[in-house]
């Protein structure tokens, strides 16, 4: 942090851009401590959105992924569809996403779960389908049923890469958030950053960026603590 602060202020002073282009990190912590609560209520909301799609958009991932690994069709038509999305830019989808949803909270949840859907449905997929060989093998002789390959291997098996996925997309989430409240929103962190950016005040905006990363890493270390308790009460750690 000290390494990065220390070459932002030496880029203001070599190249000596005027402060509505290129502020220093005096000017913008000042602008953070003056405009504390306008941003402190944009990060509430923008949390908010986060913390609803990241919750919706895992839950639907593991739901999808588990139907994948169950019924066999549904996985191979479903595959080659996910690998398909990744190839549309996620910021495109934010406009059509507030024409059918409105300027409300739902566009913002929505493009938090489309960023948190596939990372958590493929990771999850990709482990269910990989369990370990040698298990398999075992568990094979004792005849079991599908629904108890899944149930007492498979499952078990795949949920460290389960976490991975859901750390990836918690690292994420706020992005898409922000993505939104940028294409349609009044409020939170994106819409600051417009009235910012729109206003010349670029010191604002910046502030806003720095809360936006600070959320994002608040986010994945709280995410990856509860993951990792629960992989150790699980026996993975």
């Amino acid at each position: 942090m000290l390494a990065v602060l220390a070459l932002w202020q030496a880029a203001v002073w070599l190249t000596g851009l005027p402060t509505y282009l290129l502020p220093g990190p005096r000017p913008v912590m000042q602008a953070l401590i003056a405009s504390r609560t306008a941003i402190a209520q944009a990060a509430a909301y923008t949390a908010g959105e986060t913390l609803i799609g990241l919750a919706l958009g895992a839950t639907l991932g593991i739901a999808l992924a588990l139907a994948m690994a169950t019924w066999r069709p549904v996985g191979r038509a479903l595959a080659p569809a996910l690998i398909v999305s990744q190839a549309i830019p996620i910021f495109a989808l934010a406009p059509i996403l507030t024409l059918w949803l409105g300027f409300g909270l739902a566009p913002k949840i929505a493009m938090v779960v489309l960023i948190v859907f596939v990372p958590v449905t493929q990771a999850l997929y990709d482990g269910l389908m990989a369990p370990p060989a040698a298990q398999m093998d075992v568990a094979l002789t004792m005849g079991p049923s599908r629904c108890a390959m899944l149930r007492h291997l498979r499952l078990p098996a795949a949920l460290p890469r389960l976490a991975s996925g859901v750390r990836l997309g918690a690292i994420y989430a706020p992005v898409g958030a922000v993505i939104g409240e940028w294409i349609g929103g009044a409020r939170g962190l994106g819409a600051l950053m417009l009235q910012a950016n729109g206003r010349m005040k670029t010191d604002l905006m910046f502030a806003a960026l720095i809360v936006v990363v600070a959320l994002s890493l608040a986010l994945y270390a709280t995410v990856d603590r509860m993951l990792a308790r629960f992989l150790v009460r699980r026996g993975f750690c």
